[in-house]
């Protein structure tokens, strides 16, 4: 079985799950999970985890993300992208430059947003698009996020290009249309490409038709980062063979049973464990009050 995480070019008319399915396939292994869902029609950076790397998938998730997108002005629609039934059509001819670019800025930082009807949100336990199909609408709750930046990249009204980093649960499809309520003139999302989720970026990522050359090639370890790389913030220690099998079924150790580099350690600071092969087996925390190691993440188990 393959462990760690590959940096996977999501097509357009892909599902995130059809990804996961489709790799199962190539690799020929069933434990492998996404790291945060993309439309079927954006495309762009998904990362995969394989194996013990699955326990890395809300790690990943939480994490900040970058998109470049084309907002659509003068249309509204039930999607709030291209692809939905047109519900309302303005006139964008009133609209400066300018004007646009100050409606786009205002949106950086907090704000609270409305997720959109056509989402995999549950509502009562029914996902809110399945409720859209029904022609159903439900009252949803506004939710914390955060743009980080926005760079606009181009105006050529009724289109505007630009670049978004922003927090997880951000919808830019949502934020779309949002900048076009602000403008009075309405909007919606005409392309959607992610370009960075933490340091997976666009220009490492791979498409499936690539992964299945390595795979048959047999050249497939040289695409996937091993778990171990995903904490190289962390300080390297070193579990002594007398407290292996404590270690390795995740119970606290005393400060003698470990070996870190870099010494000292800040109380609650985390490390990455390692036996005396190299093999990686977990995250653990210092506690300086009790002066031992406890348990943050196992990944020794598959």
């Amino acid at each position: 079985m393959i462990h760690g995480i590959i940096n996977v070019y999501k097509e357009k008319g892909y599902t995130s799950h059809d990804v996961v399915a489709k790799l199962r396939g190539i690799l020929g292994q069933k434990k492998i999970g996404h790291t945060g869902t993309l439309d079927p029609d954006a495309e762009g950076v998904l990362p995969v985890c394989l194996g013990k790397g699955t326990r890395l998938c809300e790690l990943l998730t939480d994490k900040d993300k970058v998109y470049e997108t084309v907002l659509l002005l003068g249309q509204t629609t039930d999607t709030q992208d291209v692809s939905g039934e047109v519900l309302n059509t303005g006139s964008t001819q009133h609209l400066t430059n300018n004007e646009v670019c100050k409606a786009v800025e205002s949106f950086v930082g907090p704000y609270l947003q409305i997720p959109p009807m056509y989402s995999a949100l549950k509502v009562n336990g029914k996902k809110l698009y399945e409720l859209a199909r029904e022609g159903k609408t439900v009252e949803r709750k506004a939710r914390p996020v955060e743009i980080k930046g926005i760079q606009i990249l181009e105006v050529a009204l009724p289109r505007v290009r630009m670049e978004v980093e922003c927090s997880k649960g951000t919808y830019i499809r949502t934020l779309c249309h949002d900048i076009g309520e602000k403008l009075g003139c309405g909007g919606c999302m005409e392309s959607l490409v992610r370009t960075r989720v933490e340091r997976f970026l666009i220009k490492d990522s791979l498409r499936l038709e690539e992964i299945e050359r390595l795979k048959k090639e047999d050249q497939i370890l040289e695409a996937v980062i091993p778990v171990d790389q995903m904490f190289t913030s962390y300080k390297a220690a070193v579990v002594k063979n007398r407290w292996m099998a404590l270690a390795k079924n995740g119970n606290v150790l005393p400060y003698q049973a470990v070996t870190v580099k870099d010494e000292p350690l800040a109380d609650q600071e985390k490390i990455r464990l390692y036996d005396e092969e190299g093999q990686f087996i977990a995250l653990y925390k210092w506690e300086e009050k009790r002066r031992e190691y406890q348990i943050k993440k196992m990944f020794f188990n598959s």
